[in-house]
């Protein structure tokens, strides 16, 4: 099965298309990269987990659940979002999430809110932030994904929010 990876940027100028992940009954996944493959060995000790990528050690902290995932390396901290073939397809096709009515902006990781920077009945323009979040020490902007009027703001400052809690509603 395809799955592709966006990272952040001016129109998730990076994107990666995984092709495919076999499946083995050791630690090593492999895993191709377009015309690559990659072999990825996984390692969980004490709550943190370890990737070897083609003998490269890559410390990766996951923060997040569902398709939005903070992704923290190297101390270095990006947003990606993990879409299957499967997906893209349903929301070609106005099914799932993606063909919803409703425009729901959900929390990308846990964290506490520290700033909620617009109202209801506010416009906003695409990519305006709409509050931040910090996790790990870390403040995260929350941004609008695409221009829409603020229907409620579900969150105030000081909330604490799971990973994929709802945030704000666009009408």
């Amino acid at each position: 099965m395809r799955t592709f990876v966006a990272f952040p940027g001016p129109a998730n100028r990076a994107e990666r298309v995984i092709d495919d992940v076999g499946s083995t009954t050791s630690s090593e996944i492999p895993v191709r990269v377009g015309e690559r493959t990659l072999t990825v060995e996984v390692f969980e000790q004490g709550g943190r987990t370890t990737y070897v990528v083609d003998g490269k050690v890559v410390d990766l902290v996951n923060d997040g659940a569902g398709n939005e995932r903070g992704v923290i390396t190297r101390g270095v901290r990006a947003a990606v979002k993990l879409e299957t073939e499967r997906e893209r397809l349903e929301a070609k096709a106005g099914g799932g999430a993606a063909g919803s009515a409703e425009k729901l902006v959900k929390a990308p990781m846990p964290g506490r809110v520290v700033k909620v920077l617009i109202e209801a009945g506010q416009e906003v323009a695409a990519g305006q932030a709409l509050l931040v979040v910090e996790a790990m020490k870390m403040e995260n902007e929350v941004k609008a994904k695409g221009p829409g009027v603020v229907q409620a703001v579900h969150v105030a400052v000081g909330a604490t929010v799971e990973a994929n809690a709802k945030l704000v509603t666009f009408g």
